[in-house]
């Protein structure tokens, strides 16, 4: 399952990711230029880990955003001005179907991003 884009009225579609695995529940970015995804295309487990990943629009430029070995990272937002992201994971639950929210400052520092969690 891959990412794909279009305009609203269903003409320019273009496809951004090409990773395999599952990739899913997209957020843009503040600057309307790069997403937010999660993917388990990393993952070798049969139903596979998923983390959250940042990707330009155009497909260029994948980072990984969150590490969570075995667990489950999905449904990021941010905030409207960009500085707050917002997930669901499942680090921290107290039993496997368990979901834990997490804030996290955001903070662009050049080609790398950092995040800073705090369990709310």
């Amino acid at each position: 399952m891959e990412l794909y884009s279009m305009n609203i009225d269903g003409t320019n579609l273009r496809k951004i990711t090409s990773l395999g695995g599952s990739n899913w529940a997209p957020f843009y970015l503040p600057d309307n230029r790069r997403i937010i995804f999660s993917s388990n295309f990393n993952s070798t487990a049969s139903f596979g880990s998923f983390d959250l990943y940042l990707i330009d629009d155009d497909g260029d430029n994948l980072e990984r955003v969150t590490y969570n070995k075995g667990g489950f990272d999905s449904f990021p937002m941010f905030d409207r001005a960009g500085k707050r992201l917002v997930w669901a994971s499942s680090r921290n639950a107290s039993s496997p179907s368990d979901l834990n929210l997490f804030m996290a400052e955001w903070i662009e520092m050049g080609n790398f991003t950092e995040s800073k969690g705090s369990e709310d």
